[in-house]
């Protein structure tokens, strides 16, 4: 694994052809490995498949992945789909195996694996060829998408009758969100949710008779383009703070035709409780940057402007897309000067520079230099992004743990004056 250092333009603007990060395809790894039934066949050389399999088993993976050998050799004599063939016969021998993913890296002799010349079963076992060509992929939510669409093209039921009072929530969010959110929904009249990314393999094949799609991350854009190919409605947006968890509420709805007053009732109820809970504006006073590549960063400081915070600037790895445009909008009306997209980690340290914050979230080298100058800062994704968000429980889990590691600030600089 490399981590790509960002070239200079002739104007000095930073290049953001490439990501600053590890292999974006441990993304799509991640959530095929946790598919129960899945065993993943990897085609790509054996730089990548060393790299991408250590990361994947250090996230949790815990099966092995299956690849054929493709050195320099075998590639060379064309041996790559022969190859591939006889990794997907082994991998289909595995007990209990449903779903073989073969994921076509983007080295050159493998990103144009010929599907056609692939099964498309084994035994019992599904075969789906997952395109996942890492230099076009800017962050690892967004590979997390590709291989998510790929498998709901292939796997979601779209031949027996619709659920129509079915939701599928979408999102690598904490387990306890899906429950919470499950249990709102249905006092409106909401028979039943699906959560993907998941572990369920049947959960995918449901998941194409719902009734809408509820993007809860907004970089699934392929994910999102293929239910609005079946005609399925698809409601932006997420329940994260006051004003955004009754319009969601309100607009998943209408979108499933749901009785309108059982509807209010229950948005009216959610925006009351998150009312009482920011009204005080706990974070009053406070200046926050939010930075990180896990796409959520607009939703989060949304809820953290609504605690009372100043969050003059926000940067994500995800790019521009419609679905974030009302995020945007939101937080540039109530005071965040920037939103910054594919950003680069030259731009955070500037915003660094600039706006003297009280608290910062990011990545691990952003959060690294802002301990250094004695400001409190967290690696956003295992400090936050791991903790409970939506709806008026996640609010307060959210709010508190922001508060907590606000209250920080002058141990920080304690520790920086002595080690001066």
């Amino acid at each position: 694994m490399t981590t790509t250092i960002p070239l200079e333009t002739e104007k000095g603007h930073t290049c953001k052809l490439h990501p600053q990060s590890m292999c974006p395809a441990f993304g799509s790894l991640r959530i095929l490995t946790r598919i129960e039934g899945s065993h993943p066949v990897m085609a790509t050389d054996t730089g990548c498949l060393y790299g991408l399999t250590f990361v994947t088993h250090f996230y949790g993976a815990r099966k092995s992945i299956l690849a054929p050998q493709l050195g320099s050799a075998e590639l060379m004599s064309g041996q790559m789909v022969e190859g591939t063939r006889a990794a997907i016969e082994v991998a289909a021998r595995e007990p209990g195996v449903r779903l073989i993913p073969v994921i076509s890296l983007c080295v050159a002799e493998t990103a144009g694996m010929p599907e056609e010349l692939l099964p498309r079963r084994v035994g019992n076992a599904e075969v789906v060829l997952v395109r996942v060509p890492a230099y076009a992929i800017h962050s690892h939510p967004e590979a997390k998408d590709v291989a998510l669409a790929a498998l709901l093209r292939r796997l979601g039921d779209r031949s027996s009758p619709q659920e129509p009072k079915t939701v599928v929530l979408v999102g690598e969010v904490f387990p306890a969100d899906p429950l919470a959110i499950d249990g709102a929904l249905r006092r409106m009249g909401v028979e039943a949710t699906v959560t993907l990314p998941g572990r369920s393999l049947d959960d995918l094949v449901r998941a194409g008779r719902a009734g809408a799609l509820a993007p809860l991350h907004p970089f699934y854009k392929q994910t999102i383009n293929l239910y609005r190919e079946w005609g399925i409605p698809v409601v932006g947006g997420a329940p994260v703070g006051q004003t955004g968890t009754y319009a969601w509420l309100k607009a998943l709805g209408a979108a499933l035709n749901l009785d309108p007053n059982l509807v209010e009732q229950v948005a009216s109820e959610e925006r009351a409780r998150a009312q009482s809970l920011l009204e005080t504006k706990p974070l009053a006073g406070s200046t926050i940057l939010v930075t990180g590549y896990e796409g959520t960063e607009l939703a989060y400081a949304r809820l953290l402007v609504e605690a009372g915070a100043n969050v003059p600037y926000v940067s994500s790895s995800i790019g521009q897309d419609p679905l974030v445009f009302p995020d945007e909008m939101w937080l540039k009306a109530r005071g965040t000067r920037e939103v910054v997209y594919r950003k680069a980690l030259e731009e955070d340290m500037d915003a660094l520079d600039r706006y003297a914050p009280d608290f910062v979230l990011g990545t691990t080298p952003f959060a690294a230099e802002a301990k250094k100058r004695g400001i409190p800062a967290m690696y956003f994704t295992n400090q936050l992004a791991s903790r409970p968000f939506f709806l008026s429980g996640g609010m307060a889990a959210t709010v508190g743990f922001m508060q907590q590691a606000l209250g920080m600030g002058e141990r920080y600089q304690t520790m920086q004056k002595f080690f001066q």
